[in-house]
């Protein structure tokens, strides 16, 4: 998502076997590393996330980073 030099990062719950850019299961979030509040720069749904890992979800590296850094365990 984004714009050349304004990245806009959506995180999703997607099937491993599909293609990057293939079907999303559900929106659970988004991030805005550019938004100068921080309150604007990301948005998570929790509820959903804890839900999704306590399935088997496994985030990316770049994700587990930002739910460790808003206290949610993966």
């Amino acid at each position: 998502m984004g714009r050349r030099h304004r990245p806009f990062y959506r995180i999703n719950a997607m099937d491993q076997r599909t293609q990057r850019d293939g079907r999303v299961i559900e929106q659970l979030g988004w991030y805005d590393p550019i938004a100068q509040d921080a309150a604007k720069q990301i948005k998570l749904d929790e509820e959903r996330i804890r839900y999704w890992i306590s399935q088997g979800a496994q985030p990316t590296k770049t994700v587990g980073n930002l739910l460790k850094r808003h206290g949610i365990e993966a």
